[in-house]
């Protein structure tokens, strides 16, 4: 069974799904000029330039929803999965994984709009929005916004939850002695502690969190930049022959090479930031924000922040400090670890513990917000104290198993929802580019007066 699991992974996530991903953020790049990079001064201006809170008692604010975004896919797979990028694509993978990062970005941009368009208000005044709700406009079809539901809520409970909660456990079985069951069962306390209070708490807990301990993370990876800065140019250089295949064995051989340094990079950039996905527009709809093109902005410094910024630096430390060169032999953990330690000597381990944890408990809370309001669409209000049990139930289980096979079905899911999601974008791409376009202008006029 789990050979068939692995090989239908394989399928899921093929040169094709790849190129759909790049296909689409290049399309609402050049349809819009490239907004992402043309436009810095009017996004910062638009979105860390104007922090307002909500107006709203049941909605929260724009940066709210960003810190609860960045929880869900700043998981450990900034850290662990980029080293996992250098072993199996080489450093050329670190090219692709930005340019990926950077078309993502209007993908993202894109979702965000649709998922301010199309949300809705329940009965007690509380949003519901995001993909769910533009895949039903794209296609006429609940049905079809459903299946993506059913999807979402499966991602959820796996890569999500289980994977997270199981990398708690083995972060903090390098430092002491923990029994897994114990780890689970504390882990879904806390977290039974927040997701209980609702989207409020949660962007709440994830707005003290995650700014803070990306900072912490950003200034240790520039000290490893600059403590190994003679290698920095070098490594510059690997990452470019290696995404071009320059230097390369002629032939077959350079095509591997290129070809594995392509494939990599872009999953590596997907993973990590989900744009194309359709999770994060399930967050950034319960903004309260009167602007669809205000909450894309929020979702190009989503991307910026998770992958453009932190991913790359993460790349360069591993690749200055020499510790991807032993990828082969040791585990993703060990290699950031060694990186680390060339700086932070014995305390590296407790300090990439500590982070690995507290990344890992942000996106349990993150995602299990993605599941309940996807469980809520598919199935109703009525469903979700049962799904928030089940998550917690989920979340003591990954703890204690191997989860090999939970990995790989998770990112099957994955997969299955961008399909939905990314034909529901390009069934719509002239709405979300007339949104931008028209912000763009609005923004530029109110700047001028």
């Amino acid at each position: 069974m789990s050979a068939i699991i692995f090989k239908l992974q394989e399928l899921c996530w093929n040169p094709v799904m790849l190129l759909g991903f790049m296909g689409t953020g290049l399309y609402f790049s050049v349809k819009t000029g490239f907004f992402q990079i043309t436009r810095p001064r009017l996004i910062l201006r638009s979105t860390f330039g104007n922090t307002a809170k909500a107006k709203n008692k049941n909605g929260i604010s724009s940066s709210a929803a960003l810190s609860a975004a960045l929880a869900a896919c700043m998981g450990t797979g900034n850290i662990i999965g980029v080293a996992s990028a250098l072993t199996l694509g080489g450093p050329g993978a670190v090219l692709w994984m930005t340019v990926s990062a950077v078309l993502g970005e209007m993908t993202c941009c894109a979702e965000n709009i649709l998922g301010i368009l199309y949300r809705r208000k329940d009965g007690q005044n509380e949003t519901l929005g995001g993909s769910m709700l533009y895949i039903e406009k794209a296609f006429g079809s609940r049905r079809t916004a459903c299946v993506f539901s059913a999807f979402c809520v499966a991602a959820a409970l796996g890569m999500g939850n289980m994977t997270q909660a199981n990398a708690v456990s083995a972060a903090l079985s390098e430092q002491m002695q923990v029994v897994p069951a114990a780890v689970g069962t504390a882990v879904a306390a806390l977290c039974g502690m927040v997701i209980f209070g609702g989207v409020k708490r949660i962007s709440s807990v994830t707005e003290k969190l995650i700014p803070p301990l990306s900072l912490a993370v950003i200034a240790a990876l520039t000290a490893v930049i600059i403590k190994n800065r003679a290698e920095l140019i070098p490594s510059l250089r690997l990452i470019i022959t290696g995404a071009f295949g320059i230097k390369s064995v002629v032939g077959g051989a350079a095509g591997y090479s290129v070809g594995r340094a392509v494939k990599f990079g872009i999953a590596r950039g997907v993973f990590s930031n989900e744009a194309g996905l359709g999770s994060s527009p399930i967050v950034h709809a319960a903004a309260d924000v009167d602007e669809p093109a205000v909450q894309g902005m929020w979702g190009i410094a989503e991307v910026f922040i998770d992958t453009v910024l932190m991913c790359t630096l993460t790349a360069l430390a591993l690749l200055t400090s020499g510790a991807w060169k032993d990828g082969s032999t040791l585990s993703p953990m060990q290699t950031c670890l060694a990186a680390f330690e060339s700086v932070f000597g014995n305390a590296a381990g407790i300090f990439l513990s500590a982070v690995l944890c507290v990344f890992a408990f942000a996106t349990i809370i993150g995602w299990e917000y993605y599941g309940e309001k996807a469980a809520e669409y598919a199935f109703g209000k009525s469903k979700i104290p049962l799904f928030r049990l089940i998550y917690l139930a989920c979340t003591v289980i990954g703890a204690a198993v191997r989860l090999e096979t939970v990995w790989a079905l998770s990112d099957i899911f994955n997969a299955l929802m961008a399909v939905p999601n990314l034909a529901a974008l390009w069934k719509l791409r002239r709405e979300a580019i007339n949104e931008i376009k028209k912000g763009d202008v609005k923004k530029s006029a109110d700047r001028i007066k």
